[in-house]
């Protein structure tokens, strides 16, 4: 006689777990389907997967060895025509190649400077707005201080200051940009903590560390989300500031880099246009892109803001 093995009990581990993830799929099958009625959001996110797999796709689509200053295919400072569509730069070096291959340094600078800025803001904006008091005080005292101060100076400054690479703009704008997301994580925080279950959470003796993993951070996760999505065209803005200030990594190719080579070579004064609209024009597309994602995404976990689809 054969038995059946008996279902998990309705309590068991494996199936608050299976619920656990059921929710979350269903939560993510109702967020796309929002999503999905944003026009705009679309179009970004559209724009920003052929961007992404471009810029994945680089060394496949135009090689490694466009950046090569001593095997340029060209003369330098070349009109567009059939053999380079873009023209070259003053070096005989293809645009097209450099504008492909330079959006690998323009996002992952954009994405983890981003990232940076986000987590620390998270962090701080959380733990103040949970502890409360005399520290939270203290705490955003000195958030202000960040928020007065202007950002971009701050950046050229720890740039300066610093070795000059990929990483030192990163950090330059990870460090500087976060107080924004701290105080709209801190207010979100607040209004979380008021609720009946966080009460009910600490009278079953649930600790500062419980609380804010369990109970707060998955509450501004989706803030944090848009935040984030908003937060990656400013730091690809910056970094473009920063490189075209010449306080980039001189052995990479990005974006800004382009439009600081430009600028060296004299192409405003001399109206060489194709050296300057194509790395300007990318990252104007991008940074319109991921701010027409983030406002779409603002307008679906928040549908009060009435973001237009």
């Amino acid at each position: 006689m054969t038995t059946t093995p008996a279902a998990p009990a309705a309590g068991s581990p494996r199936s608050a777990r299976s619920l656990a993830w059921a929710r979350r799929r269903h939560s993510l099958a109702r967020f796309w389907a929002e999503y999905r009625t944003h026009r705009a959001g679309l179009f970004g996110l559209g724009a920003l997967a052929l961007i992404a797999l471009v810029a994945l796709t680089a060394p496949l689509l135009v090689g490694s060895d466009v950046q090569s200053v001593t095997n340029a295919p060209g003369s330098a400072l070349e009109r567009p025509s059939g053999e380079f569509p873009l023209g070259t730069d003053q070096f005989g070096r293809s645009l097209l190649g450099l504008l492909v291959w330079g959006a690998r340094i323009s996002l992952t600078v954009g994405l983890l400077a981003a990232a940076l800025s986000v987590a620390i803001g998270t962090l701080v904006g959380v733990v103040s707005g949970h502890y409360g008091g005399w520290f939270s005080t203290v705490v955003m005292r000195i958030t202000d201080w960040f928020l007065v101060m202007p950002t971009l100076v701050l950046a050229i400054v720890l740039a300066t200051v610093m070795s000059r690479s990929m990483w030192t703009v990163i950090v330059a704008i990870g460090v500087t940009t976060w107080p924004t997301t701290a105080r709209l994580v801190r207010a979100q925080t607040i209004a979380v903590e008021s609720r009946p279950y966080i009460e009910r959470a600490r009278a079953l003796g649930g600790g500062h560390g419980h609380i804010m993993n369990r109970h707060v951070l998955p509450n501004v996760m989706p803030l944090v989300l848009a935040q984030t999505t908003l937060g990656i065209s400013s730091a690809i803005l910056t970094e473009a500031t920063l490189a075209f200030l010449g306080l980039g990594d001189p052995t990479v190719v990005s974006w800004g880099g382009m439009l600081q080579d430009a600028r060296e070579a004299g192409a405003v004064s001399s109206g060489h246009w194709w050296y300057l609209a194509p790395p300007g024009i990318a990252i104007a597309l991008v940074a319109l892109a991921f701010t027409l994602c983030g406002r779409a995404i603002e307008s679906v976990l928040n549908p009060k803001l009435g973001v237009a689809r």
